[in-house]
């Protein structure tokens, strides 16, 4: 929004990641932000678009957000933090991840959810 001054930034510090099919994955997400929080996890294939595979919203007393294809999301609100693991990857979850923060959520995001 023109005149925000509310500041957001996320870091993810794990560039390339390499992991053994059946291993256990861990991304690590870092972020600021000076307003209500909203936490999502995307995955990308080569050629395709985000896929989202979790989210987690102000207020919600979960620090363990289950989300789709077995990922779960440690929020630690505290440190900033939020992690997205899996216990035992498959070689189609090789993909990108981005890591996104918001403090607030246009009208249409649960549509465009299922349009990405």
């Amino acid at each position: 929004f023109a005149g925000d001054t509310r500041a957001q930034s996320v870091t993810q510090p794990d560039v390339h990641v390499t992991v053994s099919e059946g291993a256990r994955l861990e991304l690590r997400c870092n972020y600021s932000s000076s307003g209500n929080t909203y936490l999502f996890w995307y995955m990308q294939h080569p050629s395709q678009g985000l896929q989202l595979l979790l989210k987690h919203f102000p207020g919600s007393l979960d620090t363990l957000v289950q989300g789709i294809k077995d990922f779960k999301a440690e929020f630690r609100k505290n440190e900033k933090s939020f992690h997205l693991k899996k216990l035992a990857v498959q070689w189609n979850d090789a993909a990108k991840y981005f890591c996104a923060v918001s403090d607030t959520v246009p009208e249409t995001a649960g549509g465009a959810e299922h349009k990405l």
